[in-house]
């Protein structure tokens, strides 16, 4: 995310639409806490000068829209004092309402509702370093909206006083440790520290940054990143250096290069650590999660004739199907071989525990795609969500939620069934809420930030959520004709044909139905981790955990 002071991003309503959408990508349990607090209540803010917003919730997300929309349940004016004291999480609330400075209206219980909210995204924001960035630079860059900090409001709070800025909470951050930090290698799970990083909120308790010693990134797009670049490493060391290099091995880098979330190595690096393993004892597991994935996917978009994946071309369309299976074997291959690797750092036991839980991934992927394409040729729809659930879990589900968190824990040295077994329920609907909004996304996303084929769904005939409401809402004549389009082979269905089912789908509200669905299976599986995953004391790889449960919830549709 950019700022633009000149634009929108150069008003209060703008900064704090950058906030929140920061905050959404990089501490989602944050905003889902917030949420929780303001739901119900339509708040208008008013900036000194001249912006306007509102703030809303839908689900567990925090809506911004430019300017007053409704009737507002409760309004908040700012001036150049107040916004000041927004990010300043040091001081008692009765020191940041200030006279002539900050105006707020409507009813009592709604009121608290906002102050709850805020105190929570602002005393936890100001914690991410992405956060402190932002607002440093539009505090810097657009200092004629601020007027002079050198009276009341700018007093030092802090021991090291007042700084360049004349922002307590940046300057007093900034005092404690420099803004840029290399990653070092002991950089594993989260932050760009070289010492590992304290994360500031878990979901449910936190304590003032100013109490700790240094103070790290809790961000999980930096979590993510960190994680994903340590796997790849690993698997670059585990690719031989030998032929045939430019038909096998220098094609087997060339998806786990292209730029992923990161989201399963960062579940098996959290997992292991929140049962007080060392995240770098996960290192190889990830790194062999991660070469089934896309030895997956490689035969994957074989089967569904895809051209492009993650932006590029897929190896298929550039190479040909012969090069592509043989190198998904490859990346099949290499993946066994990374789990055997386990064997001189885990011990017999912890390895046999990973081969259990790889084997069973593999087999519940596997079956997942036969159900899928089994419905593709027999040109069937199955009638029923329940179906797609069952699907989804077995040919994504596991291998991407609920493996990777078992394969973490087992890196721990835990292997009881039992144990293991509390990340299942929890992580299945936390992957079938994922997986629907993939879904959703091929259909209305942008190409370039999706990274898939826009509409390839339905070029392939996929039968998604979407495709089963719509065959269920249909009358009989249109689910003739739809089943028509469905039945062609993918080189023969056009881009018309995948509009005229988009647009079908937009009629009978089955994307719609797809959100809301979506919404409430990730709903019930944050509830589901907090009352399964209870025995695991909080730690900061639980709160890595719990930010990944709640990323699902407060993804934009």
């Amino acid at each position: 995310m950019t700022t633009d002071p000149t634009g929108t991003a150069g008003t209060g309503a703008g900064l704090l639409a950058d906030t929140v959408q920061a905050l959404s990508e990089r501490a989602p349990a944050v905003v889902a806490a917030a949420a929780d607090q303001l739901r119900g209540t339509r708040l208008g803010l008013h900036f000194h000068d001249g912006s306007r917003a509102t703030v809303t919730v839908r689900r567990s997300r925090l809506l911004v829209e430019p300017d007053l929309v409704g009737e507002p349940e409760v309004e908040v004016v700012f001036d150049q004092r107040a916004m000041n004291l927004v990010f300043d999480a040091q001081r008692a609330p009765v020191e940041q309402v200030l006279a002539q400075s900050l105006d707020v209206r409507g009813a009592r219980e709604r009121v608290l509702a906002v102050w709850r909210a805020f105190s929570l995204l602002s005393q936890r924001g100001a914690g991410l370093r992405f956060v402190q960035q932002l607002w440093r630079d539009y505090r810097e860059r657009v200092p004629r909206l601020w007027g002079d900090t050198s009276g009341p409001a700018a007093d030092p709070v802090s021991p090291h006083g007042a700084g360049r800025t004349g922002w307590h909470a940046v300057d007093f951050l900034a005092a404690r440790r420099p803004l840029q930090v290399e990653p070092g290698p002991g950089a594993v799970v989260g932050g760009t520290a070289t010492a590992p990083p304290r994360l500031l909120w878990d979901g449910r308790d936190g304590r003032g940054w100013w109490e700790t010693t240094p103070v790290g990134d809790a961000d999980l797009v930096e979590t993510m990143r960190s994680c994903r670049e340590r796997t790849n490493r690993e698997i670059d060391a585990l690719l031989p250096d030998r032929e045939p290099a430019a038909h096998l091995y220098d094609l087997m880098r060339s998806y786990p290069t292209r730029q992923g979330k990161g989201l399963r190595p960062t579940l098996v690096f959290a997992a292991c650590a929140a049962f007080g393993g060392r995240p770098e004892n996960a290192v190889r597991a990830a790194a062999a999660l991660e070469l089934f994935h896309n030895g997956f996917l490689v035969h994957d978009d074989i089967a569904d004739e895809s051209t492009h994946r993650r932006g590029l071309r897929t190896l298929n369309a550039e190479y040909g199907d012969g090069l592509a299976v043989n190198v998904g074997d490859g990346l099949n291959l290499l993946a066994v071989d990374a789990l055997l690797a386990n064997l001189e750092t885990l011990g017999l036991a912890r390895t046999l525990g990973l081969i259990q839980e790889a084997m069973h991934m593999c087999r519940e992927s596997i079956e997942g795609q036969a159900l899928e394409l089994g419905w593709i040729h027999s040109n069937a729809v199955p009638p029923r969500d329940e179906d797609y659930f069952a699907m989804s879990t077995k040919k994504t589900g596991w291998y991407t939620c609920i493996s990777p968190c078992r394969m973490g824990a087992v890196c721990a040295g835990v292997t009881d069934p039992a144990v293991l077994g509390r990340f299942d329920e929890a992580f299945r609907l936390i992957g079938i809420a994922f997986q629907i909004q993939d879904d959703i996304l091929n259909l209305v996303g942008d190409q370039a930030l999706y990274g898939k084929e826009v509409l390839g769904d339905l070029l392939e005939g996929k039968r998604t959520v979407m495709l089963i409401h719509l065959l269920r809402s249909a009358d009989a004549r249109e689910r003739k004709r739809f089943l028509r389009l469905l039945a062609r082979r993918r080189s023969a269905r056009t881009q018309q044909d995948a509009e005229v089912l988009l647009d079908a789908m937009r009629r009978h509200g089955s994307i719609e139905h797809a959100t809301e669905l979506a919404d409430r299976l990730a709903a019930e599986g944050v509830e589901r981790f907090e009352n399964d995953l209870a025995v695991i004391p909080e730690n900061e790889g639980k709160a890595v955990l719990r930010q990944i449960a709640h990323y699902v919830t407060s993804r934009p549709l």
